[in-house]
Formats: structure tokens, C-alpha cells, sequence
């Protein structure tokens, strides 16, 4: 088995070259794609949220896996990123919203997501509660960038270590640690 042979979804080669272009330095690898296109295929008709849209690499895999009637909600604070996603997707079940992911986190007030994807500062380090309070019984909450990057800011591993830590003291999640692909914790919600 090669889990680095992966059919990559439509637009992600363009926008790669599009990020490349602009020296974005944070994308998802295939892997953690690969993996998000899987898990947002399990929930048909899902309200899924994303924080941190980036230029729309992971978000590629996301709506690849999304059935027509759901809906995607994705958060940046960038525009400059972000607009790079808007230019590739322009689907009436696609949300942008360009704002601090925080806040946004803090003032929603709607219906529950089936499926979180945090790939921010918001949502993982701060927030925490109130992005997995967004989040129905049984469904998931994905976090990479849990094993060292090359970008990671210096002692950003305390944080990493603060937040596995507190994760596993929980006990209203289930989770799954895994050593693959930047490094993932997998979470369901009791």
C-alpha cells in the first residue's frame, strides 16, 4: 500500500501553483486531504465548518467529499488567502467568511456542525470549548499539525503539548492520536 499515491481533487493543482505564486508557506498535505474527502463523505447532507480556509487546499478536499446538499462554512482571517479559494469555488453551498475565526467562533449562534475541520489558531489553542460546544453528539472534530513543522513559530511544541494534554483529560470526547500524515487527532464528541 502507498498512501502517497493520491488522486488530488479538481482546482488543486491551480490553486498550489496560485499559493506557490504567493509564497503561502501553510497547506495541508494529500494525506490529511485525502483523509478529509473520506470523513466528509460519511456525513450525507452535513453542515461542515472549516477554520482556516487558507487558499483553499484542504477546502478542495472537503467539498470533493461533500454531497449537493450540504453546506461548508470556511473561515480566514486573510483575504488576500482566502480569495484564492473564492476564485475556485463558487458554489451557492460554500460560505466565505473573512474575519478572526475567534470571534466568529464566540458570536455564532446557528445550527451545529456535523464536522470541524481546525486548521487555525482559533478552534485548537483558544476557544477550544466553545468550537467543540459547535459540535453534535457521535460526529467529528479533526485537528492536524500536531507533529513538528518546518513553519511552527519557536516553542509552539508547549502549546501542542498543552493541548494534547488537555485533550485527554476530557471526558466527553473520544480520541484518536495518529502519527501520519503532519499529525492528527481525530474527535468525536459523546
Amino acid at each position: 500500500m502507498n498512501d502517497n499515491n493520491i488522486v488530488v481533487p479538481k482546482w488543486y493543482s491551480e490553486i498550489k501553483k496560485d499559493s506557490e505564486a504567493i509564497s503561502f508557506s501553510m497547506p495541508s498535505d494529500l494525506q490529511t486531504g485525502s483523509f478529509l474527502r473520506t470523513l466528509v463523505a460519511t456525513k450525507k447532507d452535513g453542515h461542515f465548518l472549516e477554520l482556516g480556509t487558507g487558499t483553499g487546499l484542504s477546502l478542495a478536499w472537503m467539498i470533493e467529499g461533500m454531497n449537493g446538499n450540504s453546506n461548508l462554512i470556511s473561515i480566514d482571517n486573510s483575504s488576500e488567502y482566502q480569495n484564492i479559494a473564492k476564485k475556485y469555488f463558487q458554489q451557492s453551498n460554500v460560505s466565505f467568511v473573512c474575519e478572526d475565526a475567534e470571534k466568529w467562533i464566540l458570536d455564532y449562534k446557528d445550527l451545529k456542525f456535523d464536522l470541524i475541520f481546525a486548521d487555525a489558531w482559533p478552534g485548537k489553542y483558544v476557544v477550544l470549548e466553545e468550537t467543540l460546544n459547535l459540535l453534535t453528539s457521535g460526529v467529528i472534530y479533526l485537528i492536524d499539525d500536531m507533529l513538528p513543522q518546518p513553519n511552527w513559530p519557536k516553542d509552539h511544541d508547549k502549546n501542542v503539548e498543552n493541548l494534547i494534554q488537555d485533550l485527554e483529560k476530557r471526558k466527553d470526547i473520544q480520541l484518536t492520536k495518529m502519527c501520519w500524515s503532519t499529525g492528527l487527532i481525530l474527535i468525536t464528541k459523546l
